[in-house]
């Protein structure tokens, strides 16, 4: 079916569909990485506790929630993308509603050529003509629509996925470098044979490095160079409304872009008209599920080296 949907996609629109599809495989190719990345943390935690060293066992559990938490991050990272791909649909959506309206103005200039050659003196002509120049006036006001909707939807959408690009890198920046404070506390001096390793003396240390990283998450915030719009001044139905006239839509007044096809609300960047309110695209808000930056040992698969 999928397949058969983009047969159908008119021709405008065709290689747009096939951006936001294949997209679509990247962002389940980031949820599964993001599962399969906490599936190995729990698996370095278990072996840990299995090697029946203390030392291991308490900072292989600890690298675990700290690798389980960067797994997260896909996921967020994930779902973020998948805001990013709404936007650019109301493109596409928009080229799909102007493709008729090239496509009827070809039709009519083809009609009078053909009637110029076969029957010149036709008063079809003079009909066909005067449709035409309606069909073109329309066209007109269509194109001037598209070009209007994917400057500024382009601008939104790449704001958004270079934000949550750079929210992601960030975050798993600041969990990896608590990651290799973790391997500081780890004794690895060679020991001969009958001597015996000296009992793990940084538990208190390793928790620590796991509050830090906790806190650190929780105080992150975005620090991204503004992206700047002049779309302030666009109206819903995709025209200047500051200091011009609006000429009507191909839809009677309406865009040619249909009003449900705004995204669900962003978990990057702010809803529409918001994140141009101020002549620029602010920097995407911090999404609600990420801010906390929560380590939570007691709800952790985690928590046996704490609680042993």
């Amino acid at each position: 079916m999928a397949s058969l949907r983009g047969m159908q996609q008119p021709e405008l629109s065709k290689k747009l569909f096939k951006l936001i599809k294949s997209e679509n495989h990247a962002i389940a190719s980031y949820e599964t990485a993001g599962r399969e990345r906490i599936a190995i943390a729990s698996q370095l935690s278990d072996w840990g506790e299995a090697t029946n060293d203390d030392s291991i066992s308490d900072i292989s559990d600890k690298l675990g929630v700290l690798l389980s938490e960067i797994g997260e991050q896909e996921d967020v990272f994930a779902q973020n993308l998948e805001d990013y791909r709404s936007v650019l649909k109301q493109i596409r959506n928009t080229e799909s509603s102007v493709q008729p309206s090239r496509d009827h103005k070809s039709k009519i200039a083809d009609e009078i050529a053909k009637l110029k050659h076969k029957e010149p003196q036709s008063t079809k002509i003079v009909t066909l003509e005067q449709e035409l120049v309606r069909a073109e006036a329309q066209n007109l006001v269509a194109e001037a629509q598209l070009t209007n909707i994917t400057r500024q939807k382009l601008k939104q959408a790449y704001d958004m996925q270079f934000a949550a690009t750079i929210e992601r890198a960030e975050k798993q920046i600041l969990l990896a470098r608590h990651g290799r404070r973790l391997l500081n506390l780890l004794d690895d001096t060679p020991i001969v044979p009958g001597d015996a390793r000296p009992a793990f003396e940084h538990a208190d240390q390793a928790r620590q490095i796991l509050n830090d990283a906790e806190e650190d998450l929780r105080e992150w915030q975005p620090n991204l160079e503004p992206v700047h719009s002049q779309a302030t001044g666009m109206g819903s139905n995709l025209m200047p409304t500051e200091g011009s006239t609006v000429a009507p839509s191909v839809t009677g007044g309406e865009s040619v872009m249909t009003r449900d096809d705004s995204p669900a609300q962003s978990r990057v960047a702010p809803s529409e008209g918001q994140h141009f309110e101020q002549g620029q695209l602010d920097a995407p808000p911090v999404p609600q599920h990420a801010r906390a930056g929560e380590i939570n040992f007691a709800d952790s698969q985690y928590a046996h080296s704490e609680t042993a």
